[in-house]
């Protein structure tokens, strides 16, 4: 199995982002979304998961897999590829960096925040960009 987690990573908000500042994300019908849910995981417990960590978790969550089966569906999943998290409405629609560590470990930054321009500038970090939602012209 292939690792799909990025290391020493910053992922910018997309430049099609529609806010200015960071936003939780929004529930439906009193449901979690799936952005939700990466946003509860990556802010309640930062640089405790990698991005597989935070895929499967939400996978999981929203498929009410038993605790029983989470290592076989969890090798099932990540068996054929997965979008990463830079395909996630975080960064394309919420206004949220996402910094992945050197142990692939990731934590959320709002993009008006400091601790986010201070990752913009880094050099040690490779950067990446949200996928836009739109193609941009």
């Amino acid at each position: 199995m292939k690792d799909q987690n990025y290391y020493n990573t910053f992922i910018e908000v997309a430049d099609d982002c529609p806010v200015t500042s960071a936003e939780i994300p929004s529930m439906k019908d009193g449901d979690k979304t799936v952005p939700y849910l990466q946003y509860e995981m990556m802010v309640k417990h930062p640089y405790a998961h990698t991005q597989e960590d935070v895929l499967f978790g939400v996978f999981a969550a929203r498929h009410h897999i038993p605790d029983s089966e989470l290592m076989k569906e969890r090798e099932k999943l990540f068996s054929k590829g997965q979008p990463c998290l830079r395909s996630s409405s975080l960064g394309k629609r919420y206004g949220w960096g996402i910094h992945c560590d050197g142990e692939g470990r990731v934590a959320l930054y709002a993009m008006e925040s400091e601790e986010y321009g201070k990752f913009i500038r880094d050099s040690s970090v490779k950067h990446l960009k949200a996928m836009n939602s739109k193609r941009l012209k």
